[in-house]
């Protein structure tokens, strides 16, 4: 009697001792998935990603010596990161996005290591109609996700989300806005000029904020005028000189264009979206006002956002616009942001793209699937099915 009770208890033992290694192998292999997709895919997406070259200028400097090579500015392009509110915002929805985009953009800053970040309208979603507690809670939020060290400049223009549309905007919003980031409309960094467009006030209908954002525009125009002339007129004496190189123009909305049919990538519009017509001073500038920036400015290359979606266009005599997508998975399955090597008179860009929602999910269910058949094993509930199908196919074989 007691030999078979000490039996029993062995048995019991052993089998508690299975079942706490197979949870520590369950719990080992669940941290590993989450480490994983939470994580290290971040790491091994962008580590993909690289500076894109400038050609080697040509010619000599003085005295048959080589040419000294141009500082190069390494900046990273963002669009549409659209921050979720207190109203549309379900918290799993902002955990979820936010954590994604926080993990992907100090990666980016980790691996990439770049010197200035430009964020291209829509940083928050409900910026247009957020109280002023909510916005507190919204800019606290976004500095938690972006944050970044001293030596990383990070700038922003303003999105039809972050101030409203034409119609909803008012100087209380853009101060708003500005107070968090800069009032700046143009700034100058390693010989490269900066031209930061509130695109939502250039409805061109007259309104006051609209006129005093192309008075501010027009000033802007004279200023890089005044630099680009070798013999300053008199009219330029008594401002400081800029750089001459044609500046770089930074925008939410994009420059007018019929539609996105002539966008191409993985990341363009998709084809039922591709061939529909874009609404001026709504999906992109009217024609006029696009005009005028080209002709006021100059620029030697635009970026915009808004869209969510890729395209590269160009615009009068080559100027090239690229429309950035979106940095979020709320608003796109396969995220992407542009990289820039600039110089004063150069520039090269290439995308990094992030790791896509689908991948990710793909991966949990797979994890899921692999993790259910190793806890399901040892119960037999998985062989079961195999052998009653074997007994079922042995009996047809003896008929």
């Amino acid at each position: 009697m007691a030999s078979s009770r000490l039996g029993a208890r062995g048995q019991c033992l052993r089998l508690l001792k299975t079942r706490g290694f197979l949870l520590l192998k369950l719990l080992a292999a669940v941290l590993a998935v989450l480490l994983f997709c939470e994580f290290l895919i971040y790491y091994l997406v962008i580590f993909r990603c690289s500076w894109p070259e400038l050609k080697t200028p040509e010619g000599a400097g003085a005295l048959g010596a080589p040419k000294a090579p141009e500082p190069v500015l390494r900046a990273m392009f963002l669009a549409d990161t659209h921050l979720l509110g207190a109203v549309r915002g379900h918290w799993l929805d902002k955990l979820r996005r936010e954590w994604q985009m926080e993990r992907a953009f100090q990666t980016a800053l980790w691996l990439l290591q770049p010197e200035i970040v430009f964020i291209l309208g829509d940083v928050f979603d409900e910026g247009k109609w957020s109280s002023p507690e909510a916005w507190a809670d919204d800019v606290g939020r976004f500095w938690k996700v972006f944050r970044h060290p001293p030596h990383v400049q990070l700038w922003a223009v303003a999105g039809n989300h972050d101030i409203g549309f034409h119609y909803q905007m008012d100087t209380y919003r853009i101060k708003r806005f500005e107070k968090v980031f800069s009032p700046e409309r143009l700034f100058s960094w390693k010989g490269i000029n900066f031209v930061m467009v509130n695109s939502v006030a250039l409805e061109g209908d007259g309104c006051d904020i609209c006129s005093r954002a192309e008075a501010e525009l027009l000033e802007i125009s004279h200023w890089l005028n005044c630099s680009r002339e070798e013999h300053r007129p008199r009219g330029c004496r008594d401002r400081q000189r800029l750089p001459a190189s044609a500046p770089i123009l930074l925008q939410h909305f994009p420059l007018y264009r019929r539609n996105d049919a002539n966008c191409s990538g993985e990341d363009a519009a998709p084809p039922d979206e591709k061939y529909t017509l874009f609404k001026e001073r709504y999906d992109v500038l009217s024609q006029e006002v696009s005009q005028k920036l080209l002709w006021w400015l100059r620029p030697r290359l635009v970026l915009s956002g808004h869209t969510h979606s890729a395209c590269e266009v160009q615009h009068g005599a080559g100027i090239l616009e690229v429309s950035v997508p979106s940095f979020s998975w709320r608003n796109r399955n396969n995220p992407s942001f542009i990289m820039g090597s600039i110089t004063p008179m150069d520039y090269a860009l290439a995308k990094c793209y992030l790791p896509c929602e689908d991948m990710v999910l793909t991966t949990y269910c797979v994890a899921a699937g692999c993790l259910m058949l190793i806890t399901l094993i040892p119960t037999g509930l998985v062989s079961a099915p195999f052998h009653f199908g074997r007994r079922v196919l042995r009996k047809f074989k003896t008929m």
